[in-house]
């Protein structure tokens, strides 16, 4: 057959699909076949003439070919080798003899035969033409350059190329020996014009030369990269057995100590997720890296918080209310709301927490009563200064990947305290500040809204904490510079000044006890009567709290233990008559502003921070043009009050018995004592009008009165506030008699029984009312008073109790 295959157009062969595999015509190949039918295709070739038709199939996964499945365009090639291999494949080589179309496929089993058609190649000139020439020169040098990228293909075939000038057989030669797609190869196997076949190989080969380089830049740097893996990986072993040799533990035994404690943690599902990303992360980083230190620092932060850790709370009232009267005295107002609170806590166990604001003067007992309040639940407390604090990252935390990094106050607190139902103190609250860096009092909306505070986000953690829980206790000593929003968001309670005797009794209660525990002294050691803590209250402390007293309380017993050591006596007792050797001189002398009537000169009532205070005020009247001279470091709201009392004076005058040019001819100069301290507010009205009445009319006024209300340019006294603090002043002062707008009555109920009982109220509506009582004149209220006075002042120098 073989004699005469150039003879005929049809011919019928056994037929053999292979797969990713191209033969071309005047090449050898060998290969191994394994597929039952193909090694039958094989035998039966080898009992006629050798001669076997290849053709390539288009799908590799079909097992058991179909016509579909194969190339209609394959080789006639004859078998020059058969050898069968031990796992029964059979290896075998070949010739291609001449390219085939194949007809139909004839059979499939035992074995492929295949109808086909024998194809003639275009014949080619004796010389190339230039294009061809060309082509020839472009796959040489895509050729040299593939076998300079690639150490796959051998340098010989780059040899063997250029021994030929044959285009045919380059083209053949080139296909059938380069790793290429066998879709390209079939595309040059079925192209039968010489020229034709040259183009498409060389856009074959340029796409080829392309992708080689590609591969072989990626291969450089997956090398270079594995070089410094190899030589990580290498260090990272040394530094293991380095530090197991010095007991260390190392860096797997780190990531596999996250993930333990992660496991044992019990987190929510959210958390977990994250933490364990997290891990995998740090786990890819090399030891020693920025990246580690940031990643390391921020699992062991969040594996530290109480994520689900909450401690047993004590809701019983009875329990609450007796450690709160143990730590403290009086604070009805604040122990009453804390009961409150246990008492729905102890019926509804899954109350969210609450948040509330302690406002009062310094001293008085806002944060230690939040530490009661803690002790008394059974929560663990924590405890968060405000004061100063004008950055916004200060309450949401940093991010984690800033130098430096940290969670916010808040997160921190929570950190500290162990639980996520601990009480939070927010220490001075009115002292949080904001500049260009933000404004804290802003992020402190979310912490302290109950409906928004169980998703707070710190910026740090990138997860939501629930702070629902937490009962927040803020402290302040004023509610004027608390942004509103904020103050919306929270119960505010009041804590008015202590009284004397709420001094004597904390003093005698808690004070005085710690002292002496914490310098190492007893009761029979140094003993201080009743007399002498009045006196030292008295006498050394004008303040609305009992930190003074707490330093006086110390000093006594500092200089108590060097008597004790020094003179070697057994006891010490401290007296009114030796506690000047103690503390020194007096500072306050008693009823110090409790004198004489004289005029000119009234006792008015402010409120600070601090508590209240007796103020000052003086009026001196001289031949003039009718100046005005107001000092004493006023605000503008105190000097409208000094013009608004002149006019009502002016509008006055006949009733007064004053000449009505009196404004014209008369200089007026209103003072406050101690300049230094700047004063400012509207409750100095009806004082101001008394003094210049006084001082215009040469009628004293009473020096055991004090005062205090807002006036009008017809008289109407306003009411005014922190009534309560400016009747402890008069008390502490020694007034027996306070005139207070009519306006403010209702306020008597909230002042301490001590100081109702001691005091004189006299409650008024019309500055003239107040004129008749603080007035005297001759035994006797100024003339042109009488229609205006109330019925219980007619006679002068009375007031009405309205506490009986």
């Amino acid at each position: 057959m073989s004699d005469t295959i150039h003879e005929r157009e049809v011919v019928a062969m056994p037929a053999l699909a292979l797969r990713a595999i191209t033969v071309f015509p005047h090449l050898l190949l060998h290969f191994d076949v394994g597929r039952e039918f193909s090694i039958r295709a094989l035998e039966q070739a080898m009992t006629g003439n050798r001669e076997i038709f290849l053709v390539t199939q288009k799908d590799l996964a079909a097992e058991n070919p179909a016509q579909e499945h194969l190339y209609q365009v394959g080789t006639v090639a004859t078998i020059k080798q058969i050898l069968r291999l031990p796992d029964n494949n059979v290896r075998v080589m070949v010739e291609g003899k001449q390219r085939g179309k194949m007809l139909q496929l004839l059979t499939t089993e035992p074995y492929l035969t295949a109808e086909l058609e024998l194809l003639e190649e275009e014949p080619t000139a004796r010389e190339n033409t230039p294009r061809t020439e060309a082509l020839i020169r472009q796959i040489y040098s895509m050729v040299e350059r593939y076998t300079e990228l690639s150490d796959r293909v051998s340098p010989e075939l780059y040899l063997k190329l250029l021994a030929s000038d044959d285009p045919v057989y380059i083209a053949d030669y080139t296909a059938q020996n380069l790793p290429l797609r066998f879709e390209d190869k079939q595309l040059i196997l079925e192209e039968l014009r010489p020229a034709k076949r040259l183009e498409k190989l060389v856009r074959i080969l340029a796409r080829e030369v392309e992708i080689r380089q590609v591969e072989s830049e990626l291969e450089g740097k997956v090398q270079e990269q594995m070089a410094e893996n190899q030589r990580d990986y290498y260090m990272r072993e040394q530094l293991k057995v380095l530090q197991r040799e010095l007991g260390d533990r190392g860096d797997g035994d780190e990531i596999a100590e996250y993930r333990e404690r992660v496991a044992k943690a019990k987190l929510p599902d959210e958390v977990r997720e994250k933490l364990l990303k997290e891990i995998k992360h740090l786990e890819k980083q090399p030891y020693g890296s920025a990246e580690a230190s940031v990643l390391r620092g921020y699992l062991d932060t969040c594996l530290e918080l109480p994520w689900t850790v909450r401690t047993k709370e004590r809701a019983n009232v009875a329990a609450v209310s007796k450690v709160l009267e143990a730590d403290h005295y009086g604070m009805e107002k604040v122990k009453e709301r804390i009961l409150e609170f246990v008492a729905v806590k102890q019926l509804s166990p899954n109350l969210k927490g609450q948040v509330l604001c302690l406002v009062g003067p310094p001293g008085v007992g806002k944060t230690s009563i939040a530490m009661s309040v803690a002790r008394a639940m059974n929560r663990k407390l924590a405890r968060i200064s405000l004061g100063g604090v004008h950055d916004e990252a200060e309450i949401r935390g940093h991010r984690k990947t800033y130098v430096g990094a940290m969670p916010g106050r808040i997160i921190a607190g929570i950190r500290q305290a162990g639980s996520v139902n601990p009480v939070l103190v927010l220490d001075e609250l009115d002292k949080v500040g904001s500049d260009h860096r933000g404004d804290p009092s802003a992020a402190l909306l979310e912490v302290l809204d109950v409906h928004q505070n169980a998703t707070f986000r710190d910026h740090y953690l990138e997860m939501p904490f629930d702070l629902s829980e937490v009962l927040f206790i803020a402290t302040a000593n004023t509610t004027d510079t608390i942004p509103r929003p904020l103050l919306d968001r929270m119960e505010i309670i009041e804590l008015g000044s202590y009284t004397d005797e709420e001094k004597v009794q904390i003093a005698k209660r808690h004070l005085w006890p710690k002292e002496l525990k914490a310098h190492g002294l007893t009761r029979t050691q140094v003993k201080l009567n009743d007399q002498a803590l009045h006196q030292i209250i008295s006498g050394y402390t004008r303040e609305s709290g009992v930190r003074r007293l707490e330093r006086l309380l110390d000093k006594l017993c500092r200089k108590s233990a060097m008597k004790l050591v020094q003179e070697e006596c057994k006891s010490v007792h401290i007296t009114p008559d030796n506690l000047s050797d103690f503390l020194g001189t007096r500072r306050y002398a008693k009823d110090k502003a409790a004198g004489q009537p004289q005029v000119g000169v009234v006792n008015g009532l402010a409120w600070t921070s601090v508590g209240g205070e007796i103020l000052e005020v003086e009026v001196n009247v001289v031949e003039g043009t009718g100046k005005v001279e107001l000092t004493g470091n006023l605000g503008d709201v105190m000097k409208e009050s000094a013009r608004a009392a002149l006019s009502f004076i002016r509008s006055r005058a006949s009733q007064l018995g004053l000449p009505g040019t009196f404004y014209k001819d008369k200089d007026i100069h209103v003072h406050f004592p101690e300049g230094a301290v700047p004063k400012d507010g509207p409750s100095a009205g009806i004082a101001i009008t008394t003094a210049m009445v006084s001082a215009l009319t040469g009628t004293p006024v009473r020096g055991d009165v004090a005062m205090t209300g807002e006036i009008t340019l017809r008289g109407r006294v306003l009411a005014i506030g922190g009534l309560k603090e400016k009747t402890m002043a008069a008390l502490r002062n020694g007034m027996s008699t306070v005139i207070l707008p009519e306006d403010n009555v209702k306020d008597l109920e909230e002042i301490d029984p001590l100081v109702r009982e001691s005091l004189k109220f006299i409650p008024v509506s019309q500055a003239d009312q107040v004129l008749a009582c603080a007035l005297v004149s001759d035994g006797q209220p100024p003339k042109g008073n009488d229609t205006l006075l109330p019925p219980e002042a007619k006679a002068p120098g009375t007031a009405v109790n309205l506490c009986q």
